[in-house]
């Protein structure tokens, strides 16, 4: 029998994670069988918990900063970072399958001492123009995805340099590190590889009382992520579930 997939979840926001969820189960072409769900805001990891029992791991995105001081973050957020981060030094220690959506690329460079901040590289709500660099073009999970492609973005924080060990995939202008890979199996996007329009509208409607955008914007934001044709990044979720669904 396949190894399940495990897709760790960070929203405190029901209808946020479950839509996440649904997502990346329909863009990863993906049963609810064919994963274990976990969502840390409501259960810990547990610690029992062997890597080498899953197919990959699958992190989602979700409100919170690594990079923001101990004392800024609720008791929720230090816990999910501390949770994800414990399990960090298997997944580069083995090369275990890895895929880190938008908070996960945080993870991955506090995981590996690089500056992980909001001083440069944040982009609001909406969609960043991606490049795919010449190491990007060789790398199995962008088989197929175009050369230059829209993706939903929205962060506060990002890289601010390429991690060590770290393949740079992906660029856009105004943020350079837009996917990354360490070692052969380890991968983390700015973007967010799941997401359409439906569920940035989502996103949009719950987060916009977080300080992502001024309130106000939110059904011209909407409009914006109904018109745009973003495609190309939920490719990289099914190159990646294809690549490891086998073990």
């Amino acid at each position: 029998m396949p190894k399940p997939f495990l897709v760790l979840q960070l929203r405190p926001e029901t209808e946020a994670a479950d839509d996440e969820f649904a997502a990346i189960l329909r863009k990863g072409g993906l049963d609810a069988g064919d994963v274990r769900r976990i969502r840390l805001d409501q259960e810990r990891l547990p610690g029992d918990l062997e890597l080498d029992d899953h197919a990959g791991v699958i992190v989602g995105g979700g409100p919170g900063c690594v990079s923001d001081a101990p004392e800024d973050k609720s008791a929720i957020e230090a816990r999910i970072e501390a949770d994800v981060l414990s399990l960090m030094p298997k997944v580069t220690g083995t090369d275990f399958p890895f895929l880190g959506c938008c908070y996960g690329i945080g993870i991955l460079g506090k995981h590996l001492q690089a500056q992980v901040g909001k001083g440069r590289y944040g982009e609001p709500v909406g969609t960043s123009d991606c490049r795919v660099t010449e190491a990007g073009r060789d790398d199995p999970l962008l088989d197929g995805v175009p050369e230059r492609f829209e993706a939903f973005v929205g962060h506060k924080e990002a890289l601010e340099v390429l991690p060590e060990g770290c393949a740079h995939l992906v660029r856009s202008p105004a943020c350079p590190f837009q996917m990354v890979r360490h070692g052969r199996h380890v991968y983390a996007t700015q973007f967010h590889p799941e997401a359409d329009a439906a569920g940035f509208e989502t996103r949009i409607n719950i987060y916009k009382h977080r300080g992502y955008f001024p309130p106000e914007t939110a059904n011209d934001l909407i409009e914006m992520c109904r018109a745009a044709d973003v495609r190309a990044p939920e490719r990289i979720l099914r190159n990646f579930v294809a690549r490891y669904r086998d073990g």
